[in-house]
């Protein structure tokens, strides 16, 4: 009979193994199939009746007590910078400063750059317009532009401080917050090159993506042909979230004067509502639209959500019973009794609380508290190599419980497997960059 901790994995492998089944060969929503998921795998594991769903109506609401107002707010900002033509003016320019063929290298400076303040949902909901006009304009596959662009904004989320996985990580396994925030970006450089620029140009000439109902359905709204705004204008609207939320960064690092309003001001929440009704005036009103049609496109532009937010809700329920049944920490303290190097421990530690957890936020910092008792302090072996490796294992291997998969899902219009084959495969491309990274640099300072 094999130890309740066994159980628990194995539980967890057959309930994952489950919830694909459900999606790619039942063919069932995947809404149905994360719910469907969850109640089993909750019961399986003993888990009481009424604690199931407790836990699966807990962890719907954490799931979408962020991302829900961030993809609200993000698509009324979208929706108006589409409407006016101010994203096409922007890929135009792109184009014309690197060209058709390097325009997959603009998109990853650019998230780059983004994804170094702000989460990755917030950084995707920003850019993602662009990718669709980008596409649009060029008729190649979403996935030349769209890879890039999602690979360097999940990278810096997972490796570079201030982001809370990172920084968590640091402090949990002793490792310098300066430093981590440095050797961060130094990695996250190389690993975007090659798992968003490399893997990207090679996956988009095996999926032609076209442009999603999402997207198409806005283009096709503009019914009133006008000229786009000025660039200026358009690149404020979309660095204004960006900056109030660097400048919450900033204030909290420096304890500066006025930080309580800068923090305030420079949440996901704040920023994107201050943004989305700046835009509304910009875009909207001090161009002609009646208060009536901008009404009736910020409405138009929720309309699509439903789906998307119910997935990402089902996601979370998913990891909540994981979490609850307490597999994910078995899986983890399984892990911590291997011969491996320190460095491949919390790699594979962090891997397993990702493919358990779904979030990469919750899989790192869960992998550095069970990691630092046991790595914590070894001779021979710098910390923040160790956060690194940890933070590496964590932003891996997204899957289906994973919200993040269903955003790059629904707002890229592709299929479970498609999505598997373009941004799973991206993100294991990434870590495995990263391992070696780390790896090698061990080697070089022994």
């Amino acid at each position: 009979m094999p130890s309740h901790g066994t159980y628990l994995i194995l539980l967890t492998v057959a309930s994952i193994g489950l919830l694909l089944i459900l999606i790619l060969v039942v063919k069932l929503h995947a809404f149905l199939s994360l719910l469907l998921a969850s109640m089993t795998m909750g019961l399986a594991a003993g888990m009481a009746p009424e604690k199931v769903l407790k836990s699966i109506q807990g962890g719907f609401g954490d799931a979408l007590g962020f991302i829900a107002v961030v993809v609200g707010l993000g698509a009324m900002i979208g929706r108006f910078i589409e409407q006016s033509g101010g994203g096409i003016a922007l890929a135009d320019w792109l184009l014309a400063r690197f060209g058709k063929d390097r325009a997959a290298w603009a998109m990853l400076v650019a998230a780059f750059l983004v994804g170094l303040p702000i989460f990755f949902e917030v950084g995707f909901i920003i850019l993602v317009p662009l990718v669709w006009s980008l596409a649009k304009e060029t008729k190649r596959s979403l996935l030349f532009y769209g890879i890039p662009m999602a690979a360097a904004l999940t990278i810096t989320h997972s490796l570079v401080p201030p982001h809370p996985a990172p920084a968590a990580a640091s402090a949990l396994l002793g490792g310098d917050l300066a430093h981590q925030i440095l050797y961060g970006i130094a990695m996250a450089i190389p690993m975007a090159v090659i798992s968003g620029i490399f893997y990207g140009g090679w996956i988009a000439r095996r999926i032609h993506v076209p442009v999603p109902e999402i997207a198409a359905a806005s283009f096709a709204r503009k019914d009133d042909a006008q000229m786009a705004p000025p660039l200026q204008m358009v690149v404020t609207l979309l660095l204004l979230p960006v900056l109030l939320i660097f400048g919450a960064t900033m204030a909290n690092l420096w304890k500066v004067p006025l930080r309580g309003a800068a923090v305030f001001f420079g949440h996901p929440f704040t920023a994107l509502a201050f943004t989305a009704l700046v835009t509304f005036y910009c875009l909207g009103y001090r161009r002609g639209v009646s208060r009536e049609k901008a009404f009736r496109m910020a409405t138009e532009s929720l309309a699509p959500m439903g789906a998307l937010l119910c997935i990402i809700g089902g996601g979370g329920a998913f990891k909540q019973i994981i979490v609850d049944s307490g597999a994910g920490t078995d899986i983890g303290r399984m892990l911590i009794t291997s011969s491996l190097s320190p460095l491949l421990v919390v790699f594979a530690i962090a891997i397993a609380m990702r493919i358990a957890q779904g979030s990469a936020t919750v899989a790192i910092i869960t992998a550095a508290g069970i990691a630092a008792p046991i790595v914590k302090g070894i001779p021979g072996y710098n910390p923040d190599l160790i956060v690194l490796a940890l933070c590496c294992g964590g932003m891996g291997f997204s899957h289906v419980n994973d919200s993040g998969f269903w955003v790059v899902n629904q707002y890229f219009g592709m299929t479970v497997p498609q999505t598997l084959r373009s941004w799973t495969a991206m993100k294991i491309v990434a870590s495995i960059v990263g391992i070696v990274i780390v790896m090698t640099a061990q080697a070089l300072i022994r």
